[in-house]
């Protein structure tokens, strides 16, 4: 065997080592004669030349070894030893070598800007979403309200964005399903992709059976009476287990206790333990009642202080030694309000460890205050047909004489009227909303009926409604003394006028029964209002009459968005003729509170010149559709009425005014604009109206 023969087998050998594939490679093996006849590729000198050296020429001396002579074979490169490879940590060799996490099924393109426009906008993912499996639960609805999926509007940034959105509310289907005893209950989210490309997410739900409250066991201290705790959750057997019920009835817990004597009742964490054989859950509620308790004292403390303790049990609606109830705390706090003399107030129950006479322990309330501004400044304005613009403002010092003594100063200009006043009140005077008052008034009446110069002094009493409080009864009372001087119409007939001055002492009685919802937006139930003024006129002879007026108004809503409402006004002046009672003293009608369509005093018996002249009884009716969308409304309104000459309003010739409004809703109240015009519009009489201001026109 020749060297080149021997090198030959050699080699084919390493290779089937290496490659441990001994069928093709055998079937490349040849003999040697067959070798010897083919053409070689390189002449036999530089075969030779290129074959390894055999060590002291010995033919048969072993080979080298072939991997070292294709090594000399190959060529020559350099590696720098800074280019080496570094050496594999274990540990990082181990966490190299596990298998990559799957890649997700759905693929899409990959959001990248262009490399001339780094600032370009990506492209958005599109997705459709798909629902399946809430069925009769009834919880798809809010499901799709509380959606991720939904509330993307089918667009995202990145696939990623939608896989998570998928899983959020894959969990949000659970939630629910939880929420409403399906806790057997499973939701899964995938996406599909279709062929087209297509992406849909896919909320697949099954809510399983529902479960219902078994065993109810409530662990607590003896409460009087028995069983009062039992009694305030509302939860019995058998019924689904729905969180906000649950929640619900706890909350009631919490709520009633302290109503009937447990101030420091704590509810504990329930304890429900499902049966999947029965497909109930046993409820266990631990409550802490404490001690049961009852009022003794106020006490209180803060670093500006609007009043004291001791008018605080002024104000209270509560004796001493009365069983605990919280909602006589809610009223103390809510009356501490109301005043508007504090910036912040809590009233809060504290423990005195000491027993009272019925074996109750004695509680205080802590009120923690913090006095707020005691000045405001307030104003209103408006504009009527007749009475022409008219704009009010006051000043008020509501503390100025604590506790609650106010000193209010004000102001009237309009184009027809101005005036000035000064007003001390004391509210919760002696007994909780009591309001005591009095001042002066000096102002100026310029109007088509009569012109006046007035002065007046007052002092009354007083229990009114307020924004915070609505009181379903109210009532005032008290004195006044007015000196006015003022231009008469001395025959109607003629128009002739002289100035008098009347000398007028008056003793005002209100009551009125209130059932609205609402004192400035009312949108159901009534309200009544009888007014009745002994009242007596010096000018010249004495000349003693009543004036008294009778108001009533109902509100009935036909839906959500439609209130009805009416009103009615009858008005009399009694024991004395229409010439000895001063012309701002009798009766008329016309302008916005009264009749729209009509300006400002204008029905009634009129002079030569066809100015009002005024007169001693009056009928009014009302009726308004109002119609409310959002913060806006419209109103459809009728009014009617009338200003007799005699005693007893007679119901004839009744003047009507038909009209349209606006309403702007706030959170005081509604702003209004009204436009009227008269039916049979008499010469000299309005042809349209127009009323602006605050709050319902009645």
């Amino acid at each position: 065997m020749t060297r080149r023969q021997a090198f030959h087998v050699q080699r084919m050998l390493s290779l089937l080592l290496l490659t441990a594939s001994p069928l093709p490679l055998l079937a490349q093996t040849t003999s040697a004669s067959e070798t010897d006849a083919e053409e070689p590729i390189l002449p036999d000198a530089q075969f030779e030349a290129r074959l390894p050296k055999m060590e002291g020429n010995d033919p048969n001396a072993p080979l080298p070894s072939i991997d070292t002579w294709i090594d000399q074979q190959m060529p020559a490169q350099s590696v720098a030893p800074a280019e080496l490879p570094a050496a594999v940590d274990p540990a990082e060799e181990q966490e190299l070598a596990r298998p990559l996490p799957p890649l997700g099924s759905v693929t899409v393109p990959a959001n990248e800007a262009k490399q001339d426009d780094p600032d370009a906008e990506l492209p958005d993912v599109r997705y459709a979403t798909r629902v399946e499996g809430f069925g009769k639960t009834g919880l798809e609805d809010e499901f799709r309200a509380e959606s991720a999926l939904f509330d993307g509007d089918g667009k995202a940034d990145t696939a990623t964005m939608v896989q998570q959105r998928a899983k959020a509310d894959q969990e949000l289907a659970v939630r629910l399903l939880y929420s409403q005893g399906y806790y057997d209950g499973t939701a899964l989210a995938s996406l599909d992709q279709g062929g087209d490309g297509t992406l849909t997410a896919v909320v697949s739900v099954t809510p399983g059976k529902r479960y219902k409250i078994g065993d109810i066991v409530i662990n607590s201290q003896p409460t009087v009476p028995p069983g009062l705790v039992r009694e305030s959750l509302p939860l019995k057997t058998g019924d689904y287990i729905i969180a906000a019920n649950v929640e619900g009835a706890e909350a009631n817990v919490a709520l009633k206790l302290p109503e009937n004597g447990y101030p420091f009742v704590e509810v504990g964490q329930r304890d429900i333990l499902l049966d999947p054989q029965t497909i109930t859950g046993a409820y266990t509620l631990p409550v802490e009642t404490g001690p049961r308790a009852s009022f003794r004292k106020i006490t209180t403390s803060g670093e500006d202080q609007a009043f004291g303790a001791d008018h605080m049990e002024v104000i209270k609606r509560y004796k001493p030694g009365e069983l605990y109830d919280s909602r006589k705390v809610d009223d103390l706090r809510k009356a501490l309000v109301a005043t508007g003399l504090f910036s912040s107030v809590a009233v809060d129950p504290v423990r005195t460890g000491e027993a009272g006479p019925d074996g109750t322990e004695y509680v205080d309330l802590h009120v923690d205050q913090d006095a707020g501004p005691p000045r405001t400044l307030a104003g209103e304005a408006g504009y009527g047909t007749g009475q022409g613009f008219r704009a009010e403002g006051t000043w008020t010092h509501r503390n100025l004489f604590p506790p609650e003594g106010a000193l209010i100063l004000g102001a009237i200009a309009g184009t027809q009227e101005q005036g000035a006043s000064a007003t001390f009140r004391r509210s919760n005077a002696g007994k909780r909303d009591k309001t005591f008052q009095t001042g002066i008034t000096l102002n100026h009446q310029n109007y088509d009926a009569y012109e006046a110069y007035t002065a007046g002094i007052n002092i009354g009493w007083a229990r009114q409604s307020t924004p915070i409080f609505q009181k379903r009864w109210t009532y005032s009372y008290g004195a006044e003394i007015l000196l006015t001087n003022e231009q008469v119409v001395i025959d109607p007939a003629t128009a002739d006028k002289t100035r008098r001055t009347y000398f007028i002492g008056g003793l005002p009685l209100q009551i009125g029964y209130d059932r609205s919802n609402d004192l400035l937006n009312p949108t159901k139930g009534f309200r009544a209002n009888l007014r009745a003024e002994p009242e007596g006129s010096l000018q010249g002879n004495f000349s003693p009459y009543l004036r008294a007026t009778f108001d009533l108004s109902g509100y009935y809503p036909v839906s959500d968005s439609l209130v009805i409402a009416a009103r009615t006004r009858l008005g009399t002046i009694s024991g004395v003729d229409r010439d000895d009672v001063a012309p701002s003293r009798r009766v008329y009608a016309g302008g916005g509170g009264s009749v729209r369509g009509f300006g400002y005093q204008e029905l009634g018996p009129k002079d030569v010149n066809n100015d009002p002249i005024g007169g001693r009884s009056v009928n009014e009716f009302a009726v308004e559709g109002r119609y409310r969308f959002g913060n806006y409304g419209v109103v459809a309104f009728v009014d009617a009425g009338q200003v007799y000459e005699s005693s007893i309003p007679k119901f004839s010739d009744m003047r009507y005014g038909v009209g349209l409004g606006g309403r702007f809703y706030t959170n005081f109240g509604p702003f209004r604009a009204d436009i009227a015009m008269p039916i049979n519009r008499q010469p000299g009489e309005s042809k349209f109206a127009i009323y602006i201001g605050i709050g319902q026109a009645f």
